[in-house]
């Protein structure tokens, strides 16, 4: 077991999410519908960008027969069509380094929003790759132990023979590292396994972590990381912020 644990960066995009539960699954059945259109179809075992979104939405309890409703409509015509795949990078106060990834059916009104979001809180945006060598794109598969009722060497051993890169044991939690290519697979072997995750999904792992200490720049960081992950467009932000 090595590396850095990253749960409580997790924890709080997670716990943003639950509470506006409706905005999440929105978001969740606008990437799948994405998928679907460029991914190669509506079966997600040939279609591995459509597996890695549905293996998201189960994380999020979304129900299989709202995940099966959800990639047949997006089979429908016209479905997601509007859609593109943006990614803004800046900094926060301090330096800090944010990505954010966005689908929008209008490129210019997110690029308006992100570039008010850098500037209000002390903030800037910067250029495609201005932050994004400073992290290590990954598939992370949180599994559930707050109970304490798995054993850590069982986890290791069955994470490992299914493929996976590492295991950290974070705060009543393992955390599942995976290449990018092996997420879906790993993802599938530990679900039949029986285990439950909290989150899965491919993210954009921070090679460090920048630690904020002035009051006014912790009230602008989280002011904009809310904003930025309430707006309708963004699917995920990533940030090498320490709270």
């Amino acid at each position: 077991m090595a590396g850095h644990s990253k749960w409580h960066n997790i924890q709080r995009t997670k716990g943003a999410a639950d509470a506006k539960r409706a905005r999440l699954f929105t978001k969740i059945a606008r990437e799948m519908a994405v998928a679907v259109r460029e991914g190669g179809g509506g079966d997600p075992d040939k279609n591995s960008r459509l597996a890695a979104v549905v293996a998201k939405a189960k994380a999020a309890n979304m129900s299989n027969d709202s995940i099966n409703r959800t990639i047949e409509k997006a089979l429908g015509a016209g479905v997601g069509d509007n859609y593109e795949s943006v990614t803004y990078e800046g900094y926060g106060p301090c330096g800090v380094a944010v990505i954010v990834e966005a689908m929008t059916d209008n490129r210019n009104r997110i690029a308006s929003d992100m570039r008010l979001y850098f500037d209000k809180y002390g903030g800037k945006m910067g250029t495609a790759g201005c932050v994004s060598w400073s992290f290590d794109r990954k598939g992370v598969l949180i599994i559930d132990n707050l109970d304490g009722g798995l054993v850590e060497d069982d986890v290791l051993i069955d994470a490992l023979d299914a493929g996976a890169d590492d295991v950290v044991t974070g705060d009543g939690v393992f955390e599942v590292y995976t290449a990018p290519d092996d997420f879906t697979a790993v993802n599938g072997a530990l679900e039949k396994a029986g285990y439950k995750f909290l989150s899965a999904q491919v993210e954009m792992i921070p090679q460090n972590y920048v630690k904020l200490t002035q009051p006014d720049d912790i009230r602008n960081m989280e002011k904009m990381l809310d904003l930025m992950e309430e707006n309708d467009d963004v699917q995920n932000v990533w940030h090498n912020y320490e709270p």
